[in-house]
């Protein structure tokens, strides 16, 4: 079960209760479940207990443990506890069938993974000035709300600058009456959509004006062209390129993720296995139902994979791309430290193991956030870097 999956199933339960009349309240529109933090009790926590506690005049534990005893019930929820004031702590499950979910979601939905229908109902116009970083962090708030299922139309106070195209922003009318984005400060006087691509290209510039929060400064130096692990927007494109060179390194020793190579499939060809163990079109199969075979620098990777679709959600709720861009920053450090640590691919005469092939499984979705994240936030994802 994932955040997603258990976010559902908690709002499911909230439903079942106001259905049968146990609980007298307005079902939210979602609900947020979070890791637990240090100390706490659980795999994640919820406060939707406290939320309606007003609404249904009844005290919050109440509320709580008319949904633990709904939320108990449901496959993949282990247990339930009621902790501090009225917080439902969830007990998942087998993990490793949550972590295994978390991963054949990324290779399922490719870039689109976190992308949802949260915002089906919302049709939403954005207006902006006519200045630089309102109209970049106009059009990523735009990507960010329809990738959620909102439709939007977003305008202008004036003609837009001919430049902003080259930014990969489009507007969709001008003049009209302002219901603006607020909260975004407006770069220094003088600096222009030419002038930033001149100076710092597409992407650089784009990343400069999105990683800080609205109200901050943006920082549009040098450093961001920095090749190295000191500029986050470096860091990150390195890290989904080393994700795709592991994928054709893959390739060339003959297994992919999740999948036992041909030496595995057929231990009664023993002398064919010796010349090509690894030979293409062999039969493929899942790494198994057991633990996946991970070491601790894995965890911290597969959570923030995990919590991906819930940090696209709350950038389009909150109109802040700087969010998904500070995610996407946690998952390229997760990436090296669980790279370094727990290498995807065979080293010397070792052949491809179970092993490798769950690492491998397990970065490739690391490059797919990374690809997905970058697009939402307009920005290119090289291949090979």
């Amino acid at each position: 079960m994932t955040p997603a999956d258990l976010s559902r199933t908690v709002l499911h339960a909230v439903r079942r209760a106001v259905d049968e009349d146990a609980l007298r309240a307005p079902v939210p529109a979602r609900v947020r479940v979070e890791r637990t933090r240090p100390g706490g009790s659980g795999d994640y926590a919820c406060a939707v207990a406290l939320q309606l506690a007003g609404p249904a005049a009844l005290p919050a534990l109440e509320v709580a443990a008319i949904l633990r005893e709904r939320v108990a019930a449901e496959p993949g929820v282990g247990r339930v506890e009621i902790t501090g004031p009225g917080f439902l702590s969830f007990t998942l499950d087998a993990p490793a069938a949550g972590d295994r979910a978390v991963l054949d979601a990324v290779r399922e939905q490719g870039l689109a993974y976190g992308h949802g229908d949260a915002l089906r109902e919302e049709i939403l116009q954005f207006h902006h000035a006519r200045e630089v970083r309102a109209a970049v962090t106009a059009h990523a708030v735009r990507r960010l709300v329809v990738a959620q299922g909102a439709r939007v139309r977003v305008s202008c106070e004036e003609a837009s600058d001919p430049d902003w195209a080259r930014l990969g922003v489009t507007v969709d009318a001008h003049g009209t009456p302002p219901v603006p984005l607020t909260g975004i400060r407006p770069v220094p006087a003088g600096v222009t959509a030419g002038e930033l691509l001149e100076r710092l290209g597409p992407d650089a510039a784009r990343w400069g004006l999105l990683r800080p929060a609205g109200h901050d400064r943006a920082a549009l130096g040098p450093e961001l062209l920095v090749q190295g692990e000191a500029n986050p927007l470096f860091r990150i494109r390195y890290a989904h390129a080393r994700a795709r060179a592991l994928t054709r390194g893959a390739a060339l020793l003959g297994f992919t993720a999740g999948h036992a190579p041909y030496a595995e499939q057929a231990p009664d060809s023993e002398s064919h296995a010796e010349t090509a163990p690894y030979a293409e079109g062999a039969p493929h199969t899942s790494y198994g139902e057991g633990p996946l075979p991970y070491d601790g620098a894995a965890r911290p990777l597969l959570d923030l994979i995990a919590d991906h679709p819930g940090v696209l959600l709350a950038g389009a709720r909150h109109r802040a791309p700087d969010r998904v861009a500070r995610q996407l920053e946690a998952v390229a450090h997760a990436f090296f430290d669980f790279h370094d640590s727990c290498p995807p691919l065979p080293a010397g005469d070792e052949k491809p193991s179970a092993a490798h092939r769950a690492r491998l499984a397990l970065a490739e979705a690391a490059g797919t956030v990374l690809a997905g994240g970058l697009s939402l936030l307009g920005i290119r994802a090289p291949e090979h870097l």
